[in-house]
């Protein structure tokens, strides 16, 4: 018995006694989890709590059904683990993120919240686990092994669907409607940070536009394998100790629960021995980034100035740039979007490690991957709305900028070469830049075409795509 005045609770587990705050709903394995890993300060994202309090009212239920489990308990564990779902109890999940390898600590602190939850609902106290006990009730027919990887597979589907593929699609829109609005628009192209044949300054925003569409496609095929679950595989892929209809019984309501489709893994061994699933996401994760990095960089880029860089468009100016010098604006969205994106990719380093540390039947890492992974994709996706409406919907074209930039360009020489060849191409070419001249203003002096020729030769407009209907 606890004493009423009293701020604290002495819980005794197979280790002995515990000493923990009296009000909390965790209990004393999880107090020697926070005793034992006072490590980054970092907890697991909402998600990851909320797939563990789906997985055990499913459990709950399905054992009911199954005659396991006493239906008034069960009840109390469907409501509790309901509550936890519903991210009630988010602020009694107190484990560190780096903790046992198998997630193990943060499983229990579901599993003793849950139970003292339970037994709150049916007139018990917390901390004395009667009616329902964490291990016996709660974690009926399963273990920290399928559970803990389970849930790292429906936060990840659920945190995709949710807010990162919505992102990306609204993403690939908007850099499309930019790709039409500036079609019209001839620039420079460039390659090698040189100049190169002209372009429209549409094309470069449809490749843009098309990255993150792969991007999207690459993340829903690598997110296939994670709809499958390890549930019903118990300690080390056997299915010890639980009932051969129990893996069925739990993912059919978990589905009917959340309109999923989840499934029972193929292999209990490769889904608890590997986290491959996950190694395979963060891949798809960081390619994602690398193209949102380079989308980021070139706006930057084509942005800078703004009288003395590129200029050719024009960013929102969302803040002032400079402490120091008045009236500077940086492209503050992007840069910040870069910064993401290199995050994604560190995450994708450790997480590349974490799939390493699969040993025979059970990977070690578990907890760096999920944190990692639910990270990575919490980031990306809203860097990827910031970036979308704070800068690629204000985007303006300058044209008057990417007419004289196509003008004063060396490169214009090029539509020369089936007149004159290479050669005599790249005299022309050499001498401009040496008297600082344009391509136009030498051809002229030498007079080596008729001004109508010369005209036609040197039109930007003959040396792109033709403008398509559909594109107005």
């Amino acid at each position: 018995m606890v004493n009423s005045n009293q701020k604290y609770r002495i819980e005794k587990d197979s280790m002995g006694p515990v000493r923990l705050p009296k009000e909390v709903y965790y209990g004393g394995n999880t107090q020697r989890a926070v005793e034992n890993f006072p490590v980054s300060g970092y907890r697991f994202r909402p998600e990851l709590i909320h797939a563990l309090g789906l997985i055990k009212y499913a459990s709950a239920r399905a054992n009911a059904e199954l005659g396991l489990l006493n239906k008034k308990l069960a009840k109390a564990i469907e409501q509790a683990s309901y509550e936890v779902m519903q991210g009630r109890w988010d602020d009694q999940f107190v484990v560190d993120v780096f903790q046992t390898g198998s997630g193990t600590s943060t499983h229990m602190n579901a599993n003793e919240v849950i139970a003292n939850r339970a037994n709150e609902i049916l007139g018990g106290h917390k901390g004395v686990y009667q009616p329902v006990h964490p291990n016996d009730h709660v974690n009926l027919c399963q273990s920290s092994n399928d559970i803990f990887p389970s849930a790292i597979h429906i936060a990840t589907v659920t945190l995709l669907l949710e807010r990162l593929l919505p992102a990306l699609r609204d993403l690939h829109q908007s850099l499309q409607m930019k790709a039409k609005e500036f079609y019209p628009i001839l620039k420079i192209g460039r390659t090698h940070l040189q100049d190169a044949l002209p372009i429209r300054l549409g094309q470069e925003f449809e490749g843009y536009a098309q990255q993150v569409r792969l991007g999207l496609f690459r993340v829903l095929i690598a997110m296939g394998s994670l709809y499958e679950l390890p549930i019903g595989g118990t300690a080390v892929g056997t299915g010890a100790n639980t009932h051969p209809k129990f893996a069925t019984k739990t993912l059919s309501i978990i589905n009917k629960t959340i309109k999923g489709q989840f499934r029972k893994a193929t292999s209990y061994f490769e889904a608890q021995g590997a986290r491959d699933g996950a190694v395979e996401l963060s891949g798809a994760l960081k390619t994602v980034a690398v193209s949102l990095m380079k989308i980021a960089n070139d706006i930057r880029w084509l942005g800078s100035g703004p009288r003395c860089g590129i200029g050719e468009i024009h960013l929102p100016e969302t803040q002032p740039g400079s402490s120091m010098m008045p009236g500077k604006v940086n492209p503050v969205i992007p840069e910040s979007m870069i910064q993401v994106c290199a995050q994604v990719i560190a995450n994708d380093t450790a997480i590349t490690l974490g799939g390493i540390h699969g040993y025979f039947e059970l990977n070690t890492m578990m907890p760096l991957i999920a944190h990692h992974l639910l990270e990575s994709i919490r980031l990306l996706a809203n860097g990827v709305d910031n970036f979308r409406l704070k800068c690629v919907r204000g985007l303006k074209a300058d044209k008057k900028r990417c007419e004289e930039m196509i003008e004063k360009s060396l490169a214009l020489v090029t539509a020369l070469t089936p007149e004159l060849g290479y050669l005599e191409s790249a005299r022309l070419a050499q001498k401009a830049f040496e008297q600082n001249k344009t391509i136009r203003k030498v051809l002229e002096e030498e007079k080596l075409f008729s001004p109508k020729k010369l005209k036609r030769l040197l039109d930007p407009h003959s040396m792109v795509a033709p403008m398509k209907k559909d594109r107005l």
